[in-house]
């Protein structure tokens, strides 16, 4: 081949990886298998029909998860520790879903309280006769420097984000087995790929729930049953205002601000729903920079680790990002 030529296919070949790159950073808010799914892959609209119970279903990404499902036709189990609040998501629910009252079920319960699993589970297939979806959605979040967290503070987080998940999935999934499979996604986060600054116990709980859901996924995907574990970046909603901080009690009680650089609550929900649709084994769901983030510190977790933090996201400047704000 002549060397003109060769010049010439080299040059087009970083004309489309900038073209490219360029692409994703300014439009792209997910990974790209996610975008490619969104494009191109099976429509929310085959989920029809089908019954998805969540959790954390009264406010954020649960509600707008809720609201997203609903909008196709999806009957719904919402629970939460909020009755009045999921009163009104199941009202919004009919609205937008044209669907019955009998459509979707309140199950309210404190998803801490491991003893309640099998009774509210009960209550959802004896409704609905069935169950398609399990989300685990509920989460708390965390403000507090790795020394200043006191051991106590870990055991709530971890109940909370980590064993209420994993005690609800496995009261599930005889069901989904006995009928031949279903469908548990998770709500990960971009802590669940990195460490946050800090968020040790946040941080902690969000890799253990990856550790979790990926075995789930090894030893039943071949029986039917589907895993996806959802990593969202930063979202609208109030989980800041709840999160914990060092100290049992103790809680952050900071709202965000409109001017903060963070994803809609129902854009997420509506990558959410493309993945179930989909099948899609994990999704990174976030604006930028986080969702560079993923890419760096997943396929060059050294360069990431030894370059790129250490000159440019600092523990300030990280946190900063994390809360939306230059």
């Amino acid at each position: 081949m002549d060397t003109e030529w060769m010049w010439l296919i080299c040059l087009l070949i970083l004309l489309f990886v900038v073209l490219s790159f360029r692409w994703f950073y300014f439009h792209a808010d997910g990974d790209l298998t996610l975008m490619w799914a969104e494009r191109y892959g099976r429509s929310p609209a085959e989920l029809r029909g089908k019954v998805a119970w969540i959790t954390g279903a009264s406010s954020g990404i649960g509600e707008a998860l809720a609201y997203e499902l609903a909008k196709y036709g999806v009957r719904l189990a919402l629970s939460g520790t909020k009755v009045d609040k999921l009163e009104a998501v199941k009202t919004e629910c009919i609205v937008r879903g044209s669907l019955k009252d009998d459509d979707v079920l309140l199950v309210p319960f404190d998803i801490t309280d491991f003893s309640k699993h099998s009774e509210c589970f009960q209550k959802v297939v004896g409704h609905f006769k069935k169950l398609d979806i399990l989300v685990n959605n509920a989460g708390r979040s965390q403000r507090a420097k790795f020394d200043e967290i006191v051991t106590d503070v870990d055991y709530q987080i971890f109940g909370t984000n980590v064993f209420s998940h994993v005690s609800l999935t496995r009261v599930v999934l005889p069901h989904f087995l006995s009928n031949g499979g279903g469908h548990v996604m998770v709500n990960s986060s971009v802590a669940g790929k990195c460490g946050l600054p800090n968020s040790a116990s946040y941080t902690g709980s969000k890799h253990a729930i990856q550790g979790y859901f990926e075995c789930l996924r090894t030893e039943f995907e071949a029986r039917g049953v589907a895993v996806t574990i959802a990593c969202p970046g930063p979202v609208f909603s109030s989980l800041i205002e709840r999160c914990f901080r060092g100290i049992p009690g103790e809680v952050l009680n900071e709202k965000q601000k409109k001017t903060d650089k963070r994803m809609p609550s129902s854009r997420c929900a509506q990558l959410m729903a493309v993945a179930l649709v989909n099948n899609l084994d994990e999704v990174w769901i976030s604006l930028q920079p986080f969702l560079s983030i993923y890419y760096l510190s997943q396929y060059t977790p050294t360069f990431f680790r030894r370059v790129i933090i250490p000159r440019f996201l600092t523990p300030e400047k990280f946190a900063t990002l994390r809360e939306g704000r230059n």
